[in-house]
C-alpha cells in the first residue's frame, strides 16, 4: 500500500474491494508509529500485539462476508482518558499510573462493536487541563508540522497521531475546545457533538456540565462515520440524550443552497483579532459557502471574553469537585501546571458558581435567539497558527478567551476544519457551529468546504524527524 495512510473512507473502500487487508493496514500504522513517534510523543501506550490479533480476526470476518460496516478493520487510537478494559488508563498523570479499568467506556465499546482495531492510548494534557507539561511520566505531544510548536490541548496526542498518519482516527474529549483546538493546530477535522449526543460513561471527567466526547479524523466524512458509531443513548450517563441517531454520512454531497450562514465577524476581527493566515482561511470558507448557494450574513454575540469568564469559573469549580480529595492528599503527585491551576476552583464561592450558571443561561438564551435566524455560525477555531512550545505562559488559560468555550457552555455542536496554511507551513482553521442535534448540517457544509480545498490540503512532511 501507499506510504501515506488512507482516510477511513478510502481504506474502507479498499478493504471492501479486497485490495487492502486490515492486517496490512494495521502493520502500516504500527510501522509509522515505530518510525516517527519517538519525535512526536503522541502515544503513551502502544497495544501492538492486541492490535495485530484484532486485525487478523477482522480480516477473517470480512473474508467470510461478515463485514460490520465502514469501520470494520480500521485502526484507531484513544485519548488516554477513555477507560479500556485490561489496558491502563492514566489521563496522562502519575496519579493513575496503575489504573487498569475493568470495562470499556461506552463509546470505546461501541467502536469495538463496529470492528475497529485499537492501536493504543494517546497523550493529553494532564487530566485534560494541565499542559503541555514536562514534569509528568510522559512528555507532551509535539506538532508534526513543526516539532518546536505546540499541538494544542487537551486532545493533543489524538490530533498529532492523525495528522502524522499514525492512526486513521481517534476519540477526544472537549470541555472548552479540547477537540477543536488541537484539530486546528494540526490541520485535521475535530467534531464536538451536541451535549448528550455521545455517552461519557467511562471517560474521566473534567467538568460535568461542559464535557463532550467526539471524533477526530483527517476528513469530515471520516468524522461522520465515527460519530454514527459512537452516538446514541446510554442510560448509565445521566446527561445522555434519548434521541435517534441519523446516518450522518448520508448528508455528504447534499446541497446547501439557501443555507443561512451567520458570520460572527466581531469575534475574530475585533474581540480577538486573528492572524492574517487565519483570517484568509475564514474568508475563503465564506466564499466557498457563498459559491455553493449559502446566504451569508453577519451576526453578533456577547464577547468571547464574557463567555470565557463564565466557562472558566464553572470548569474550575466542577474540576475541583472531581479532584478535591486527591488535591488534599496527593497534591505533590500532580504536574506543576495542574497543581497550580485546579486548586483555584476551591477558592470560588458557591454564590459565584450559581451566578455563573445564571449568566450562562442568559448567554445561551441569546445564542439560541441568534440561531433561530441562521442555520450555522462561522468564526475562527483558534486565533493563530500553533504557538511555539514554551511561548504560552502558565496563566494564559485565565486571561486568554477563546472561540470554542461558548459552544461548550451552550452544548451546541461545533466542528473545526482546516482552511489552509501560513507562510511557515502551519495549518489554520475555521469553526462551524449548528443548532443542537443538527450535526448533519455541519457535516454537509464542512464537506463542501473541504472538497473545495482538497487540492491544497497536505500531510506534514515527516522525513526530517529522527527515527527510532
Amino acid at each position: 500500500m501507499s506510504v501515506e495512510i488512507p482516510t477511513i473512507t478510502e481504506a474502507s473502500d479498499l478493504i471492501a474491494a479486497r485490495k487492502l487487508s486490515p492486517v496490512e493496514l494495521t502493520h502500516a500504522c504500527l510501522q509509522r508509529i515505530e518510525q516517527h513517534d519517538a519525535a512526536l510523543n503522541s502515544f503513551v501506550r502502544l497495544t501492538k500485539a492486541e492490535a495485530i490479533t484484532s486485525a487478523r480476526a477482522a480480516e477473517i470476518e470480512i473474508m467470510h462476508g461478515r463485514s460490520r460496516g465502514a469501520l470494520h478493520g480500521i485502526p484507531v487510537a484513544l485519548k488516554d482518558i477513555f477507560d479500556t478494559k485490561g489496558i491502563p488508563t492514566t489521563a496522562h498523570s502519575r496519579l493513575l499510573a496503575g489504573n487498569v479499568p475493568e470495562r470499556d467506556a461506552t463509546c470505546v465499546r461501541r467502536l469495538g462493536d463496529a470492528g475497529t482495531i485499537l492501536l493504543g492510548k494517546l497523550a493529553l494534557h494532564e487530566f485534560a487541563l494541565g499542559g503541555p507539561s514536562w514534569d509528568l511520566p510522559w512528555p507532551p505531544a509535539r506538532n508534526p508540522w513543526n516539532v518546536q510548536h505546540q499541538a494544542g490541548g487537551s486532545s493533543s496526542g489524538s490530533a498529532v497521531a492523525i495528522a502524522a498518519g499514525l492512526t486513521l482516527a481517534a476519540l477526544g474529549s472537549d470541555t472548552g475546545g479540547s477537540i477543536r483546538s488541537p484539530a486546528a493546530y494540526c490541520g485535521i477535522v475535530g467534531l464536538k457533538p451536541t451535549y448528550g449526543r455521545v455517552s461519557r460513561t467511562g471517560v474521566f471527567p473534567l467538568a460535568y456540565s461542559l464535557d463532550h466526547v467526539g471524533p477526530m479524523a483527517w476528513s469530515v466524512e471520516d468524522c461522520a462515520i465515527l460519530l454514527g458509531a459512537i452516538a446514541g443513548y446510554d442510560a448509565s450517563d445521566p446527561c445522555s440524550a434519548d434521541r435517534p441517531v441519523p446516518d450522518y454520512r448520508a448528508s455528504i454531497g447534499g446541497s446547501i443552497k439557501g443555507l443561512k450562514v451567520g458570520v460572527v465577524r466581531h469575534f475574530h476581527e475585533t474581540d480577538i483579532p486573528v492572524s492574517d493566515a487565519t483570517l484568509r482561511g475564514i474568508q475563503s470558507t465564506i466564499d466557498v459557502l457563498a459559491d455553493a448557494g449559502a446566504e451569508i450574513r453577519e451576526v453578533r454575540l456577547p464577547s468571547p471574553i464574557e463567555w470565557r469568564a463564565v466557562g472558566l469559573l464553572i470548569m474550575l469549580v466542577e474540576g475541583f469537585s472531581v479532584h478535591e480529595r486527591w488535591l488534599q492528599t496527593r497534591l505533590h503527585e500532580y504536574g506543576e501546571l495542574l497543581r497550580d491551576r485546579l486548586p483555584l476552583g476551591g477558592l470560588i464561592s458557591g454564590a459565584d458558581y450559581v451566578q455563573a450558571q445564571r449568566r450562562r443561561r442568559e448567554l445561551c438564551s441569546g445564542l439560541t435567539c441568534v440561531m433561530n435566524e441562521v442555520d450555522i455560525l462561522l468564526t475562527a477555531t483558534v486565533a493563530s497558527e500553533a504557538p511555539r512550545l514554551g511561548d504560552i505562559p502558565k496563566w494564559a488559560m485565565l486571561d486568554r478567551p477563546n472561540f470554542a468555550s461558548p459552544f461548550n457552555l451552550a452544548g451546541f455542536p461545533a466542528m473545526s476544519i482546516c482552511t489552509g496554511y501560513s507562510a511557515e507551513g502551519l495549518p489554520v482553521a475555521a469553526q462551524l457551529v449548528a443548532r443542537p442535534f443538527d450535526e448533519m448540517i455541519l457535516v454537509r457544509a464542512g464537506h463542501i468546504c473541504e472538497r473545495a480545498s482538497s487540492g491544497q490540503r497536505r500531510r506534514p512532511n515527516l522525513t526530517h524527524l529522527p527515527r527510532q
